[in-house]
């Protein structure tokens, strides 16, 4: 099963990500993954709205076991790396956070942009 959201490029971005995750998360019966999955997208779209460009779109993609979210955007020369952030830093944890809480993520390069993505298992 597969799934797609454009997002536009402002700041309710990552909450309307946050909602189509809940609502096709629902959909598919993967109930137990969507706060996990609500909270790695919502970390994945904040970094494309501040270091990425258009457009950006949310994807998502499951077997019934696994769930695999990605978010592209149109900025290729800029790769993600997580970073470490001192204690009074207020951003520059979310990468270090995606990294936490899913089995394994990662990005790729595209002749339109890249994408970062994040894998859940049910």
């Amino acid at each position: 099963m597969n799934a797609r959201t454009a997002l536009d490029l402002d700041p309710t971005a990552a909450s309307a990500a946050r909602r189509a995750v809940r609502q096709r998360l629902a959909a598919w019966a993967l109930d137990d993954l969507i706060e996990d999955a609500q909270l790695i997208v919502s970390e994945l779209v904040t970094n494309a709205l501040r270091h990425g460009r258009g457009p950006l779109e949310l994807r998502l993609r499951t077997d019934g076991r696994r769930l695999h979210v990605e978010v592209r955007d149109g900025a290729g020369d800029f790769l993600p790396q997580p970073r470490h952030a001192p204690d009074q830093a207020v951003d520059g944890r979310g990468l270090r956070l995606v990294a936490a809480m899913a089995d394994d993520w990662g990005w790729e390069r595209s002749a339109e942009g890249k994408s970062v993505w994040a894998e859940l298992t049910a």
